[in-house]
């Protein structure tokens, strides 16, 4: 990727199709999960947080945290995502937690007066053309004490999705760059890299869950066993944050807080 992906031509169709579907539901519920300890973590039942949703898109997530009580700043390169984005909140009666602010994360310093106790940053880093310097630019507008929560497109999860789905040769070439997926990223990072990136900007990482480590290698064959949504939701939750399925999850998010004293 040579620039980083600005979703102004297909917003609406990024949010009914990543966000209306059971996909979309089971990484809600997955994260949600641990947003939570997120929110035991920093005492968010006794104040009121100060959360930047960074790269946030429709704010689903960022919702959530508004309901309690809690403020966000959503930023977000695409004016048309972010415009769908205040309709939405409007409608749920948010508007009064929330500010927009319309920049690439890469320079978000510039709209922010103080440091957050929480950042969200999902599903961001795998659109950039250099994901590296902006998680560090992200990760430094974070208070000592406070939390980051990451999620990423996992690169283990798409050499796995493309040999499930027998795309072998594909995958013996180093996956390169395919255009005919415009809703689906077409490169993962590794884990242990996102890992050692977060460590490395002065963060403990608290916890890590994959997210769709089943879902989405279900195949579509005439004699399976039966099954609801609801168990493979199940599923999802109960062995998620286990290894080997974390790894394999699609998607990874991983919560982190920021040491109060640097190294």
């Amino acid at each position: 990727m040579t620039e980083d992906r600005n979703f102004d031509d297909i917003a609406h169709k990024f949010a009914k199709n990543i966000y209306g579907s059971d996909k979309g539901e089971i990484r809600q519920v997955i994260v949600w999960e641990d947003l939570q300890q997120v929110l035991h973590t920093v005492d968010g039942a006794n104040k009121q947080l100060n959360v930047l949703d960074a790269g946030g898109g429709l704010a689903q997530m960022s919702q959530k945290l508004a309901k309690l009580g809690h403020h966000v700043a959503l930023c977000d390169l695409s004016s048309e995502m972010l415009q769908l984005a205040e309709q939405d909140i409007a409608n749920n009666g948010l508007l009064e937690q929330y500010r927009f602010i319309h920049s690439p994360v890469q320079s978000i310093e510039k709209h922010l007066d103080k440091h957050v106790d929480v950042v969200l940053f999902h599903a961001v880093m795998e659109w950039l053309a250099d994901p590296k310097p902006a998680l560090e630019n992200v990760l430094e507008q974070v208070k000592p004490g406070g939390v980051a929560s990451i999620m990423f497109y996992n690169h283990h999860g798409l050499v796995y999705k493309n040999v499930v789905c027998g795309n072998i040769p594909h995958v013996l070439d180093g996956m390169p760059h395919r255009k005919r997926f415009k809703l689906q990223p077409q490169k993962g990072l590794k884990p242990e890299e996102v890992y050692q990136w977060i460590e490395d900007a002065g963060f403990t990482i608290c916890g890590k869950s994959g997210i769709r480590c089943f879902s989405d290698y279900i195949g579509n064959m005439e004699y399976m066993g039966d099954y609801e949504y609801e168990d493979v939701l199940a599923l999802e939750k109960q062995l998620c944050r286990q290894e080997p399925y974390l790894s394999l999850g699609r998607y990874i998010h991983v919560w982190a807080q920021k040491k109060e004293k640097q190294d």
